[in-house]
């Protein structure tokens, strides 16, 4: 076992959510993105820097939880310079991928990619398919106010679709929109801005139509997306050009993706995503640690959702998407 983790801990708790959305930090990914992490949240540090497995394992149980797919915390991966960028990339997909080998039945990895490096992430695509046997891709929502539907990233969605890859979507704070109320935190409302704007930026470049192998997963119930779906919708139609590359229509490739619920199972936000895309869309998610566990949790429970639509979302969707939830 590697000395960074902490000792063993397995439990005997039978639980059966599974989350898609659950950060976690390896010990040498935590020395060298230290100031990020602080800088990127308002957040107590003592909540990350505290993290062990066996502390995650332990809020799992608690929480229902049986396995979760891990991603990185912000700030990510991404820095501007491309050597160092790609140290921290590896560093931290080798650490998440030690986590799921010492618990296999616990964590799952989708491996990080700094995406405005393409030729490093296509080569790292390969490596976390390959060797390190990722589960998925997690990516941000945008990147130095570029967002995923850029022309450039273009090779890797094409390298993504050819594997059938899942691509998980985590929202970030664009450098437009840093601190632009003082007193309240960007994350507020601009990580869910965010991920509607890379949806939006997906849409219209033709990204979803151009490569329907991908699995995308978006967090918070795809952000804004339930509130200005029509409007997206309206606006690509009104332009000729932007219509052309959704054959099949906006409303239609928002049905194909899938949606984690973490710190977003009130009753309005919930019957508004139900509303437009189907329960098989959907996925339990928890945003651990930067969001308790049973503020999601609680929140899903309390919604008189059906037992069978309950089950779909805690476990069964996610069962028909990922294999390794299934061994």
């Amino acid at each position: 076992m590697n000395a960074g983790w902490s000792a063993s801990a397995q439990s005997t708790a039978r639980p059966n959510r599974i989350d898609v959305h659950h950060h976690i930090y390896p010990p040498e990914y935590l020395k060298v993105q230290r100031a990020g992490i602080i800088a990127s949240s308002d957040a107590d540090p003592t909540t990350f820097f505290s993290w062990t497995p066996s502390r995650a394992i332990e809020a799992m149980d608690q929480g229902g939880i049986t396995i979760a797919f891990s991603s990185p915390p912000l700030p990510g991966v991404w820095v501007p310079n491309v050597a160092q960028s790609r140290r921290i990339v590896r560093i931290y997909n080798d650490g998440a991928a030690e986590l799921a080998r010492e618990y296999p039945a616990r964590f799952g990895l989708f491996a990080a990619l700094a995406l405005p490096d393409i030729e490093g992430s296509l080569r790292e695509i390969d490596y976390a398919f390959t060797t390190l046997k990722a589960d998925g891709i997690s990516l941000l929502s945008s990147y130095a106010n570029k967002y995923l539907g850029e022309p450039e990233f273009d090779p890797v969605f094409a390298e993504l679709n050819r594997r059938k890859a899942i691509v998980y979507v985590h929202p970030t704070t664009p450098a437009c929109c840093n601190h632009l109320q003082p007193g309240i935190a960007t994350s507020t409302t601009e990580f869910l801005f965010d991920t509607t704007r890379t949806i939006m930026s997906l849409l219209y470049a033709g990204t979803f139509a151009r490569y329907p192998d991908i699995k995308f997963i978006f967090a918070h119930t795809g952000g804004a997306l339930t509130d200005l779906a029509y409007r997206i919708t309206a606006y690509a139609m009104r332009h000729k050009e932007i219509a052309s590359r959704i054959p099949d229509g906006p409303l239609a490739e928002f049905k194909k993706l899938y949606y984690d619920v973490a710190n977003s199972t009130n009753p309005p936000t919930m019957a508004a995503l139900m509303n437009l895309v189907p329960t098989s869309q959907i996925l339990f998610g928890s945003d651990y640690p930067y969001v308790p566990i049973p503020v999601t949790t609680n929140g899903l429970d309390h919604l008189n959702l059906p037992a069978q639509t309950l089950a779909a979302i805690n476990r069964e969707n996610a069962l028909t998407l990922l294999p390794r939830a299934r061994s």
